[in-house]
């Protein structure tokens, strides 16, 4: 499993920034105000040695009331769940009672925790963090989250003892296809489970949160191997309460990783929430082929169906390439079509993309629609490759190619889909700058016209005088 880390400190020592710069992304909000975040905020990251999921928190304050009190259970319940602690000061400011209560609250949790002196751009090392030697926690790790100085040393340290990922398990064996089910408690995920395999193999009962680990259900179906992956349901954050729902998020997060296929789960009766897009979105990030089943379809009835249609269109527009399946895990309707939807997910992921075809379906594109002028001059893409499966990523080779919008990426990623038939899964396209492969001999030449030029101006001046 992935090792999770939680951020945690006083208010506004710099939590979201770091999350921003660990998990390359903009999701948490940045502002120069104190209490900015509140719920915890989870994502993954790959700076240092091993991957890892981070968990961005709130900050902690003494004799904490009303939303802080509510701030602090989530930060605790991040602590919980964390396999290391990193705890942000700033050094800017000193060393301050918040943080010392915060280092109390730490010690009473008995984690490995690894002490960041957060602003120290510009800063000596040694002076800037001399004060919170006193927390006891060790040396401090001089960064800048706003400037990105000393991240990768600090992951290094704070990573270090963690180990990539092990192989796959027995009930994991790369010969079979694994099938991450989530969603919210209580919209059927065991239950179709259940139905898949043709037993009562996981308990299913109508109360949210009965399934509190991650289960790893083997089957086979039409010759093909499969792994299921039954998850916790995923509240919002706000309304976990109870300890056992603690580690809902993060077992969800790490099955997605341990995942080929997501089928992402929604209940028919409920409109899709921001937690559903949010996860949903997750598994897009993480390159997962994605199945969206809409579960209990056989209790609505047919005239506000089309209206529930629309509305999944305009919430999940963004995940267009999922296939959509409107099911009943408990009475079996389109869960052979559902199954079969996984094959096909995970084959498109898997699939070789020939060169010479990828560069022609470039060509195609490019002709239907040219890349936009750069400064007058023209982007020129001239050949794609493969350059991984699961998600397929395409290489696109060119010039000025950093200059290349992310709209003309993203009709590439759309051309490329719909020629290879890509059901369910992302593509990503990636581009590299081709290197003159005259460019050396070029500057020699220029160099030898240069010594010549200078040769024949210096026979002139002896000549005249």
């Amino acid at each position: 499993m992935l090792p999770v880390i939680a951020l945690v400190g006083r208010p506004n020592v710099g939590k979201s920034t770091l999350f921003n710069v660990l998990t390359g992304t903009r999701d948490a909000l940045v502002a120069d105000e104190p209490g900015l975040t509140r719920d915890r905020k989870y994502g993954y990251g790959k700076i240092g040695p091993v991957p890892y999921i981070v968990v961005d928190t709130g900050g902690l304050v003494a004799d904490a009331e009303g939303i802080e009190e509510l701030m602090a259970r989530q930060t605790l319940r991040a602590v919980e769940e964390a396999d290391r602690v990193l705890f942000l000061v700033d050094v800017r400011e000193g060393l301050t009672p918040s943080d010392h209560f915060v280092a109390q609250t730490l010690r009473k949790h008995g984690k490995d925790v690894v002490l960041v002196a957060n602003k120290a751009e510009g800063l000596d090392r040694a002076s800037a963090a001399a004060d919170f030697y006193q927390l006891g926690f060790g040396e401090p790790q001089p960064i800048s989250s706003a400037h990105g100085d000393g991240i990768r040393a600090l992951m290094e340290h704070a990573l270090a003892g963690f180990e990539v990922p092990e192989a796959p398990t027995a009930l994991e064996r790369d010969d079979a296809i694994r099938v991450a089910v989530i969603g919210r408690p209580n919209v059927g995920k065991s239950t179709l489970i259940n139905r898949l395999v043709g037993e009562e193999r996981l308990i299913a009962y109508d109360q949210p949160g009965t399934t509190r680990d991650t289960v790893l259900v083997p089957f086979e179906r039409d010759g093909r191997k499969y792994v299921l992956i039954d998850t916790a349901g995923v509240r919002r954050r706000a309304r976990v309460e109870e300890a056992i729902e603690k580690f809902s998020v993060i077992k969800a997060l790490q099955a997605i990783d341990s995942a080929h296929v997501v089928i992402g789960m929604i209940d028919a009766h409920d409109t899709v929430a921001e937690q559903d897009a949010s996860l949903f979105g997750m598994v897009a990030e993480r390159g997962r082929g994605l199945i969206i089943a809409v579960n209990k379809w056989d209790g609505i009835p047919p005239d506000k169906r089309d209206q529930i249609r629309v509305g999944l269109d305009l919430r999940l527009r963004f995940l267009d390439f999922a296939p959509l399946f409107f099911i009943s895990a408990l009475h079996g309707t389109g869960v052979g079509e559902l199954i079969s939807a996984v094959g096909r997910v995970y084959d498109a992921a898997m699939r070789e993309l020939p060169t010479p075809v990828l560069t022609r379906v470039l060509e195609n594109a490019v002709q239907r629609h040219s890349p936009p002028l750069v400064r007058g001059r023209r982007i020129k893409l001239r050949y794609a490759h493969q350059g991984g499966r699961n998600p397929p990523i395409i290489v696109v080779h060119g010039n000025q190619v950093e200059h290349v919008p992310d709209a003309y990426r993203r009709y590439l990623s759309n051309v490329f889909r719909e020629h290879f038939q890509l059901e369910g899964t992302p593509v990503r396209v990636e581009f590299r700058s081709d290197e003159n492969p005259f460019k050396d001999r070029r500057n020699r030449l220029t160099a030898r016209q240069r010594r010549k030029r200078r040769r024949v101006i210096e026979r002139a001046r002896r000549g005249r005088r």
